[in-house]
């Protein structure tokens, strides 16, 4: 029977189940859709036999609550939701949101901070001996020790401290589908430890053959360069391939991760998204006014998984994995045709794609048996020449799916990587996309102008969006279009210091551009930028990196890439002033902000002691140009004086 699965003994019965084989507890909502995983886990353990039933943002303060199914035959699953739960309460700045997008009515409350964690200890205060199995985004970037910006310390394993007996991490279906059939073939879940794409606990190392040792907990705690080479070892194997097993020592227990799952292939991936799902929220909810959250995905579709683009502030590379994995062609329009039928289809499809859009294949052809490099990057600092650069595949699949009946528009939400298409010699693609995928605006992340910063990010030089900027102009010039580019900006990611927020602000202002939003950089679990946030060092060079920290500098480099923001003036001032920026204080087109009004000018201007009448404008900011004007002259002077110093040094020099 195609229909959502069981949320209660009633929906149980209607099954004629008496007992469920896995009770699934997630901390969204219960949509029932291939975008979210926790649809995608439960539909794969149907599929292979399993009863499932799903017990949906249970009152983590009432033990009772997960008692909905009584005791599942084989284990508890647990996951935070489609996203981990700090991220969705908590801004960067740590104040809570008003708003949960994956809670019926958006209320927010229905989870609680860290909910993989206090799931596990609620299921524990019932159930002593039952599996409990946990994975998720929330859990698979807490696989191992890892630093928690929420808390700004260093925290064991999610394994332990919500005291499960395994976790599942990375795109789960094989993985929970062996465990499965474990469990169910009588292997206890302590002697589970053979399975790709888990991580379990053991008191003794006997039975592993060959292994990494990192630091130990204790070790990682009393120095963070230890955090640093043990972030990078993991980073450097969580390839499928050639990744190794990692153990990290305890006081008495070792935590050890098996290496990451294989990628799914085209045929097993297109049997993931073909499975019933109901393709909307439990309608239980609609009186609750539903789930925000499907409005993004219901009309998209999921082309791709993985990413070989390397971002540093990125956690993909922890979770899906460098290797591309992609659905056929007949999958998706299979999938569109279903979407299409949808009565609240009104004719556009809104997105075809994935971590990367763009991205429809491996980056070359060694990893589909060797993997990804473990040291290198594919488009990292320069494209690699083995990279295999061609967008035909994406190309054939827009056109077949801007052909179906009743299709207006197939539009590109998902992130593309200008770098990889400035990369290809045949521009058919970026044509394309310009004349049929673009509705006014493109959306890209050079996320900073400054190389220094970009070079952390692992992002490619400036120049190189210069040079994507200055080409998606031809186009569409060539093609009529009065289409514009909404750069993503980053602030406040490791190595930016004020300076180089500066330098964003005039690239703006050249750019006659300001932002709407801004993305302050967001230490979230398992990213070699918040490895770097933590430790100071960059973890693959072990070199120092200039880290801001302090709440307060955060918001002025914040403030400056939207310093046109009256409430934003005080905080643009003081970073101008601090960095002796006087000529980007004035009236000249040139400058970011005026002049601020201060004692000494307001009463000045009070006191009539200027030889003219101030102007209109003047006395808006209490400072008359001719002041202004003597500030620059000074300016410009120290700054002409330190130059001709300069001069006169290298010609001693010579």
């Amino acid at each position: 029977m195609k229909d959502y699965l069981p949320i209660c003994r009633e929906d149980m019965q209607k099954r004629g189940w008496d007992y469920v084989d896995f009770a699934f507890v997630i901390g969204d909502a219960y949509v029932d859709h291939p975008s979210f995983g926790p649809a995608i886990i439960s539909r794969v353990l149907e599929a292979e036999g399993f009863r499932v039933g799903i017990i949906s943002q249970p009152d983590w303060k009432d033990a009772s609550s997960i008692n909905v199914f009584g005791e599942p035959r084989l284990a508890f699953l647990i996951s935070s939701g489609n996203m981990d739960s700090m991220v969705n309460h908590y801004s960067v700045s740590k104040k809570r949101r008003s708003k949960d997008f994956f809670t019926p009515g958006g209320v927010m409350g229905k989870r609680p901070d860290h909910a993989v964690t206090v799931y596990g200890n609620l299921i524990r205060q019932t159930y002593k001996d039952k599996p409990v199995i946990i994975g998720g985004i929330e859990a698979s970037l807490r696989r191992m020790a890892h630093y928690d910006y929420w808390d700004d310390t260093l925290k064991r394993s999610v394994l332990l401290d919500s005291q499960a007996d395994l976790l599942s991490f990375g795109m789960g279906e094989r993985s929970i589908a062996e465990i499965a059939h474990a469990l169910d073939s009588g292997i206890p879940v302590s002697e589970i430890s053979f399975i790709s794409g888990t991580v379990f606990k053991t008191r003794t190392l006997e039975k592993i053959p060959e292994y990494i040792t990192l630091p130990s907990y204790d070790d990682l705690k009393a120095d963070k360069l230890n955090y640093a080479r043990s972030f990078y070892i993991q980073y450097t194997n969580t390839d499928p391939f050639s990744g190794k097993v990692l153990v990290e020592p305890y006081d008495g227990v070792y935590i050890v991760q098996n290496p990451m799952s294989r990628p799914l292939s085209q045929e097993e991936m297109d049997r993931v998204y073909a499975l019933p799902y109901m393709r909307s929220y439990h309608p239980s909810y609609e009186a609750l006014g539903g789930v925000d959250a499907i409005k993004e995905v219901k009309f998209s579709l999921v082309s791709n998984r993985g990413c070989f683009g390397g971002c540093s502030f990125c956690a993909l590379t922890f979770h899906q994995g460098r290797i591309i994995q992609t659905r056929s062609h007949e999958s998706i329009i299979e999938e569109a045709k279903i979407i299409i039928e949808d009565p609240e289809f009104k004719g556009y499809i809104h997105d075809v794609g994935g971590p990367t859009a763009n991205f429809r294949h491996t980056s070359c052809e060694k990893q589909l048996t060797k993997g990804v490099c473990p040291n290198k990057q594919c488009l990292f600092p320069k494209p690699c020449k083995n990279l295999i650069v061609d967008h035909s595949d994406y190309l054939e699949l827009l056109r077949k799916l801007r052909a179906l009946p009743k299709v207006k528009k197939v539009f590109i939400r998902s992130g593309i990587r200008f770098d990889y298409i400035m990369a290809d010699k045949d521009d058919t693609f970026f044509r394309e996309m310009c004349e049929h995928h673009i509705s006014g605006q493109l959306k890209v992340a050079p996320e900073h102008i400054a190389d220094a910063v970009l070079a952390n990010m692992g992002k490619p030089e400036n120049s190189v969006y210069k040079s994507f900027c200055k080409k998606y102009a031809q186009i569409n010039k060539e093609l009529g279009k009065p289409q514009y580019l909404v750069p993503y900006l980053m602030s406040s990611h490791p190595g930016s210091t004020v300076k180089e927020a500066i330098a964003l602000a005039e690239y703006l202002r050249d750019l006659g551009y300001m932002p709407e939003q801004v993305q302050d950089f967001y230490p979230t679990p398992s990213t070699i930028s918040t490895c770097m946030y933590y430790t100071g060092v960059d973890p693959r060079t072990m070199k120092p990196v200039y880290v801001a920290r302090n709440p307060h500098e955060k918001a002025m480099q914040r403030a400056l890439i939207q310093y046109r923001n009256p409430k934003n003036y005080d905080l643009v001032y003081e970073a101008l002033t601090e960095q002796h920026r006087y000529d980007l204080i004035g009236f000249d087109k040139k400058c970011l902000i005026r002049p601020k009004a201060t004692k000494h000018t307001q009463m000045a201007a009070q006191s009539g002691k200027p030889t003219r009448q101030l102007t209109e404008e003047e006395k808006k900011y209490g400072i008359s140009f001719e002041k202004y004007d003597s500030m620059i002259r000074a300016s410009k002077g120290n700054t002409a004086k330190k130059s001709g110093t300069a001069r006169t040094a290298k010609k001693k020099k010579r």
